[in-house]
């Protein structure tokens, strides 16, 4: 369902781009693709542009989605890795809007069918219709490398009294590693801990055990949940080499570490 104030800001933007020589397509992702758009939704487009203006488009992005709207304030994704991208937030009333600019080459590798609101002819049907997305999913063998190296890690901190620390290392945790497997375990895609609460509504009592308060006892408290989590999870996981011995050696310290602290 679209909102009315979605629905205008979509039309308004097929317009701009429609009246642009250089673009050739417009695409939609998201929420606007699956039919579950509310009033909280931001709105994720594609926009694909002829790849002899790329250098053009590339240099003036963000005057590009200027003109799509009252731009409020607009950024590039470099710090995610995707400088295609522009993060931008329109008024008057507050409405986040991601865009992707891409060449029709790159349309090719997607994490998702998006949706077509307008092409300057089929090609970007055609591209859909030839190609499939693919959508990365965890891998469990880097996980399980990492995840006892990122336990000794958030029990140091909590030995040292940064709980601020630790607690940041216990939400990573929650959002790199538990979040997408429960996900992948209720049959959705890994995304973090998005939509969790609607996803994946039998994990959440125990979930909830993964978010502490700042202090000692609570954060050790939430990094041991998040263990038992991991290690449920875990037995789910194929062609798995387990770390035993970082497994032992890191929960040890742990142990150690929230012991040392009570007897202080």
């Amino acid at each position: 369902m679209k909102l009315p104030g979605h629905e205008q800001f979509i039309e308004r933007v097929k317009e701009q781009v429609a009246q642009d020589h250089r673009l050739v397509g417009l695409l939609g992702g998201g929420s606007m693709l699956t039919g579950s758009m509310d009033e909280y939704s931001d709105l994720d487009f594609i926009v694909v542009y002829d790849p002899a203006h790329q250098e053009e488009i590339m240099e003036q992005r963000l005057t590009l989605v200027g003109s799509f709207g009252n731009l409020l304030s607009a950024f590039t994704g470099e710090h995610v890795g995707e400088p295609r991208l522009v993060i931008c937030l329109y008024g008057p009333t507050a409405l986040h809007v991601d865009i992707k600019l891409l060449s029709p080459a790159e349309l090719k590798e997607r994490v998702e069918d998006p949706l077509v609101l307008w092409e300057r002819d089929r090609e970007m049907s055609t591209i859909l219709e030839q190609t499939t997305p693919d959508f990365p999913y965890p891998d469990p063998q880097w996980i399980e490398d990492r995840f006892w190296v990122w336990v000794h890690y958030g029990a140091a901190k909590l030995g040292r009294g940064e709980l601020f620390e630790c607690i940041d290392m216990i939400t990573f945790l929650r959002g790199t590693v538990l979040g997408p497997l429960i996900l992948v375990e209720n049959g959705q895609l890994p995304r973090g801990v998005r939509k969790l609460e609607q996803q994946a509504l039998g994990a959440i009592t125990e979930l909830e055990e993964t978010v502490p308060s700042h202090n000692a006892e609570s954060c050790y408290n939430a990094m041991q949940a998040s263990i038992r989590i991991y290690q449920r999870l875990r037995q789910n996981l194929t062609h798995l080499m387990h770390k035993k011995e970082a497994e032992q050696v890191s929960v040890a310290y742990l142990n150690q570490v929230y012991n040392s602290l009570s007897t202080k």
